[in-house]
């Protein structure tokens, strides 16, 4: 999975937070009886391919969809220890050099990098709970801070001749907690370069992880229908700072923000899609000693097709479209928006291949428009817009490489790896292709060769 931290200052108290935190979560949830050793496929006894659609990552197979749906819990160990550890990085090249250097100790071009270290906890809590726990150290930032979380508890239930799994969730990421891997939080790619240059613009459920934590009730009835909702608040300054963040990082959500998600899935044994939305509605107080506030209501739309029999091919893709639409009155008296009305619209569509788990190919082409504001999307060098506006669009290719992770592998279930090679090329970059920034730069500058290593035990 792709985390991008923001640049914050190290410190000691907010490292112990995050060992605090994880000993809390250990000693508070894990039951009465001592637990002894494994990842979720230790807990399950299957290979990571069962859950996962190549090998292991982000991408689930509708097993791996299940064991998430019902809260963790599949599996007949009765001793494992549910933790592992995660290192991501490698080699990031972009078409012309960076104008500034992206991180301490590095370069403005030619890096090679950790990008991050992540311990997790994951595995059963009890016979109807479990839960994932991320806590990742940035390379680039040289800081260490909580990640992503998603704690659950799910039974299943028969309503005359219905059946259902209702569940709760309790998370900090909006979408961390979806089954698909057409929403922001697992959506591809599923890594991506910490050094490398990014479009400004993004809908606002793509930018509360960690910032929020929330809950919500979900039901899926007769396996094919799926309803949740729920609500998000802000955290407090001081709870970001004893989980590794600033207040800086605070988003300053006012009251509660709803979330909805609908989907359809239907299928068979080898084949599966779903079509669904989802939605979020925010506001946001950008000066928290003022009550005004601007108001996001961000409603996607998304699809998938899955592949996956017992011969040696299986592809996926995966649709989505997020159209967000922003009453900024707040930013807007405070002269931080030229309009207080705006729009944004992102489209994305992956498709990925793979032979035999293990040599895999994939595309994305991406596009994001909206509405032109000069105050928001101002110039500046490599992250500004010369013509106030953030419409962005281009490719990813990648190609990897996947030794491990299936049932006969060597060191099953502790030695995985995924290398890979990666090129991002942008055809518009905020608004423009030549001196899109103001500064002379153009979009094909930031087109990105990344190298990287995966690996997790």
């Amino acid at each position: 999975m792709e985390v991008n931290l923001p640049a914050r200052p190290g410190s000691a108290f907010a490292t112990r937070g995050i060992v605090a935190l994880l000993a809390v979560i250990a000693l508070t949830t894990l039951p009465g009886r001592a637990l002894a050793v494994p990842s979720f496929a230790e807990q399950t006894g299957m290979a990571c391919s069962q859950c996962h659609t190549v090998a292991y990552g982000p991408a689930l197979t509708a097993y791996g969809r299940e064991f998430k749906l019902n809260g963790y819990v599949f599996g007949e160990a009765a001793h494992f220890i549910p933790f592992a550890v995660m290192a991501q990085g490698g080699y990031t090249r972009t078409g012309a050099n960076l104008p500034d250097i992206p991180a301490p100790h590095t370069a403005t071009n030619g890096n090679f990098s950790v990008d991050q270290v992540s311990l997790f906890y994951a595995g059963r809590l009890s016979a109807h709970s479990g839960a994932f726990f991320q806590a990742t150290y940035s390379g680039p930032d040289r800081h260490a801070s909580w990640d992503n979380l998603d704690v659950r508890y799910a039974r299943a239930i028969a309503v005359g001749n219905t059946g259902a799994v209702v569940g709760v969730t309790i998370n900090n990421n909006p979408t961390i907690q979806d089954l698909w891997n057409s929403t922001p939080a697992w959506g591809f790619p599923y890594i991506g370069s910490a050094l490398a240059p990014g479009p400004t613009a993004a809908p606002l459920i793509t930018g509360l992880g960690q910032t929020v934590l929330g809950a919500s009730a979900y039901a899926m009835i007769d396996g094919h229908f799926y309803l949740e909702a729920g609500g998000y608040k802000s955290l407090s300054d001081r709870w970001l700072s004893n989980t590794g963040l600033t207040a800086d990082a605070n988003a300053h959500v006012h009251g509660l923000a709803p979330y909805w998600r609908l989907a359809y899935q239907g299928g068979g044994r080898e084949r599966q899609w779903s079509v669904g939305t989802f939605g979020l509605r925010t506001e946001i107080q950008p000066d928290p000693t003022i009550q005004s506030t601007d108001r996001y209501t961000d409603l996607g739309f998304d699809a998938t097709y899955q592949f996956s029999g017992e011969g040696p091919h299986a592809f996926a893709t995966n649709l989505s479209l997020i159209r967000e639409r922003a009453n900024l009155d707040a930013s807007f008296a405070l002269e931080g928006a030229a309009s207080p009305s705006q729009n944004l619209t992102t489209f994305n569509a992956d498709f990925t291949y793979s032979y035999q788990r293990t040599w895999v190919g994939s595309l994305q082409l991406f596009n994001t428009t909206g509405s032109s504001d000069t105050t928001l999307y101002a110039p500046n060098p490599l992250d500004g817009s010369n013509n106030g506006s953030p419409d962005s669009s281009g490719y990813t290719l990648q190609l990897e490489w996947v030794p491990f992770g299936k049932q006969g592998s060597f060191g099953r279930p502790w030695l995985n790896v995924r290398l890979g090679l990666q090129y991002t090329g942008y055809s518009k970059f905020n608004g423009g292709t030549t001196n899109y920034d103001g500064f002379g730069r153009s979009a094909h500058d930031n087109n990105t060769l990344f190298a990287y290593f995966w690996v997790i035990s």
